[in-house]
């Protein structure tokens, strides 16, 4: 874990560099993987230059892309991004180049299966499988829709399940050839790793249903061929719903029994968020998962992302000095402004260099 933020006086917690593994990241805010619904294919272009690189140049220490689908079946959407292909690594090496040759961010992908929520349609046209020839093959660990309104989804057979673990491998040898820094291993959220990991999505009777440990089973056999596929000295972070926000779902114990399986497997840190295993909303209050990145951060001792309707630098600098968590996830804080870490910077008086290319606004360099 890096060094107590409190060490060095002058510079405000959230600007602190942490050593993630062999990563070296210049400050604690991250950008929240953020679906654009605009790959063609699976495949990505300009706006994921744009849309990635601009908040790499606003400063974020790590920004990753969008949950990218391991399968064509695995996607929220017809146009979101693949990594199942390998004509979708060369496309990634575009974007993945950029960050790097323009900024001193890293970026990480999030690789991921939509399972019982996977949707041929866009976030703003409800979507049919007559958008597609085939339709979407709708997956979960039993057939119980994620809504009244849903359609519910085929139970994928033990023979299909053995072969999720080798398409995730390949996709973390497609990201490593893109040249990204981390992989982000999507486990929350109802999708298809999540619900096996909870109670409320998983009915099996076999080897992956009933007790945690057998739900943890396919996770954790996916992640154990991540880690071997993904370099040594290249962080891997994996993202876990805390609580299901629903009577019989997990609670803040069993997430803390889950982080220190994958921190055992070779974690290096927890996104934490919560709920959307069904769709009861959580809470949409201020720092609302914050509590949920303490507790297991305190309790196992990895290093956690807190996430959630963080709003401003006051309140990462305090998430950051207090230990509460290791960096602050930003979303719609990023979508509003991509330059949101330059502007903290300055609002609060730290000089924070922008890039060359902006030097004519030399005020900026200075924060004033």
């Amino acid at each position: 874990m890096a060094p107590n933020p409190d060490t060095d006086e002058k510079t405000p917690p959230m600007f602190t560099p942490f050593k993630l593994r062999g990563l070296e990241l210049i400050n604690r805010v991250v950008m929240s993987p953020l679906c654009m619904y605009s790959a063609e294919n699976g495949v990505v272009g300009d706006w994921h230059v744009v849309h990635l690189g601009s908040r790499a140049i606003g400063g974020a220490g790590l920004i990753f892309a969008e949950m990218t689908a391991v399968h064509p079946d695995g996607r929220i959407s017809i146009r979101d991004a693949g990594i199942w292909d390998d004509k979708h690594t060369a496309p990634w090496k575009r974007v993945v180049d950029f960050v790097h040759e323009h900024t001193e961010s890293k970026i990480g992908i999030q690789l991921g299966h939509a399972g019982r929520k996977a949707d041929t349609g866009l976030s703003w046209v409800r979507g049919t499988d007559a958008q597609m020839e085939y339709g979407f093959d709708i997956i979960a660990p039993t057939d119980i829709p994620v809504s009244e309104r849903a359609r519910t989804p085929r139970v994928i057979t033990h023979e299909e399940i053995v072969v999720l673990p080798g398409l995730y491998k390949r996709a973390a040898e497609r990201a490593h050839e893109a040249g990204f820094d981390a992989l982000n291993f999507h486990c929350a959220h109802g999708y298809l790793m999540s619900s096996f990991i909870s109670p409320l999505s998983n009915h099996r009777n076999d080897e992956y249903g009933g007790p945690l440990e057998n739900r943890m089973r396919l996770p954790l056999d996916v992640f154990a061929e991540i880690r071997k596929a993904w370099p040594a000295d290249k962080p891997i972070v994996v993202r876990i719903s805390a609580v299901d926000w629903e009577k019989g779902g997990h609670e803040i114990e069993d997430a803390v029994e889950v982080t220190k399986m994958f921190q055992a497997a070779g974690a290096d840190a927890v996104d934490v968020s919560s709920g959307m295993v069904t769709n009861k909303r959580p809470p949409d209050t201020s720092l609302f998962q914050v509590p949920f990145a303490e507790r297991i951060r305190a309790e196992t001792g990895i290093a956690t992302m807190a996430v959630g309707n963080i709003e401003n630098g006051d309140q990462m600098n305090e998430i950051i000095r207090s230990g509460q968590a290791d960096f602050c996830v930003v979303g719609r804080g990023h979508i509003y402004d991509p330059y949101l870490t330059r502007h903290i910077a300055r609002e609060i008086g730290y000089d924070y260099p922008w890039p060359n290319e902006y030097g004519r606004g030399g005020g900026f360099r200075s924060g004033l």
